[in-house]
């Protein structure tokens, strides 16, 4: 299967091209520039190196969430866009199942972190082992603490891995959980991971265009303040 992939989770962006495991090319870029800006003519540009078009592909893949609400919302809108021009089906990634595989040929615990603000993180956990991942724990936002508990007294290696690696790891470690982070090439969000995650998935989760959807663990931080302000409204009109 040839899969295209985007990666806009986070403060960077990137973009994949994989065939039945092999890498076709990708391209990374994090300078700082809005996904709006960038995501799209990285995608031209990396499809025109490798002489293909959209309609090449089999399948497009995205890193639905969780993850930055606006970032997600980019790239899932270019998945369904080019996914809906192609004619293909398109699938929806967990951010965090992707992160994890980046070091998938590690043997331990790999904890998948992303910062959430408000003194959480988006975290899964997994069992990797000679290139394959087990999911132990859904995708969820959880407190620090509550994470240290959880994996207090843990005796296989941890290895921490996302954008909240850092924030993470720190945190377990000054609490008595031994662990560390991933190295640079491998700790971040990337779309090759993405399409490698995509391959492994079922037919069944592949879906068209129309119905592919973002993934997010909790209400954007303005759904939020507004059902705050009318909650606060209701109260101020009762009697």
């Amino acid at each position: 299967m040839r899969i295209f992939a985007l990666e806009t989770s986070a403060r960077a962006v990137s973009v994949a091209a994989t065939e039945n495991g092999n890498v076709l090319a990708s391209a990374f870029q994090d300078t700082g520039l809005t996904h709006s800006r960038t995501l799209m003519p990285l995608a031209e540009s990396l499809l025109q190196g490798i002489g293909l078009t959209p309609r090449d592909m089999d399948a497009f893949a995205v890193a639905a969430g969780p993850g930055s609400f606006t970032g997600i919302r980019i790239g899932v809108a270019a998945a369904k866009g080019l996914a809906f021009g192609a004619e293909r089906p398109a699938v929806g990634v967990s951010t965090l199942a992707a992160i994890a595989r980046n070091v998938a040929v590690f043997d331990g615990l790999v904890v998948a972190a992303m910062d959430a603000r408000r003194e959480q993180i988006y975290e899964a956990a997994f069992r990797t082992n000679d290139g394959t991942l087990r999911r132990l724990t859904p995708d969820r936002a959880v407190s620090l603490a509550d994470l240290s508990e959880e994996l207090r007294g843990e005796t296989l290696p941890i290895l921490v891995v996302g954008d909240g690696a850092g924030l993470c790891a720190g945190y377990l470690n000054a609490h008595g959980v031994a662990c560390r982070t991933a190295p640079p090439h491998l700790v971040m969000q990337n779309a090759v991971s993405v399409a490698l995650e995509a391959e492994t998935m079922p037919e069944r989760e592949f879906v068209s265009a129309q119905d592919l959807r973002p993934v997010y663990l909790r209400p954007p931080q303005a759904v939020t303040l507004k059902e705050r302000m009318d909650r606060n409204v209701r109260k101020e009109r009762k009697p």
